[in-house]
């Protein structure tokens, strides 16, 4: 039980490092099931893993092409990862709707990611980045 536990946190850090900050599409095929829903999406975005991708790799990185994430906390129990993470940046492209602002900003981040066979099945999350839009808009 444990070797999966901690297989299973491999997975989810492997997805922050290697999809979220490289956009790498290759480990995002390998490490996401077709089956994958994402429970956290926006009304009338797709919940599915091209959602997952699109979200990435066409608003994310574009806006903050130097996207790091740094873990700060994982818990996990049975196929179930938590993590607390950070995901910054320099906003140099527009980030839904808010034109880029040349700072530094950073989405904070609490996401529980269901793992089967090495691969995410399910995810749920809440972020900052309500807030950010927010404060970035107001700027």
């Amino acid at each position: 039980m444990e070797t999966m536990i901690e297989d299973n946190k491999a997975v989810v850090c492997r997805f922050n490092q290697e999809v979220i900050e490289q956009g790498n599409v290759d480990s995002f095929n390998a490490l996401m099931d077709e089956s994958f829903v994402n429970r956290s999406a926006p009304a009338g975005m797709d919940n599915g893993p091209q959602g997952m991708i699109y979200f990435f790799n066409e608003i994310l990185r574009p806006a903050m092409p130097d996207v790091k994430v740094t873990i700060h906390q994982q818990v996990a129990e049975g196929d179930l990862v938590t993590t607390r993470k950070s995901i910054s940046g320099t906003q140099t492209g527009a980030l839904l709707g808010v034109p880029a602002t040349g700072k530094a900003i950073s989405i904070d981040v609490i996401d529980i990611v269901l793992v089967k066979d090495g691969k995410y099945m399910e995810h749920w999350g809440i972020t900052t980045l309500p807030e950010l839009l927010a404060t970035l808009a107001r700027a």
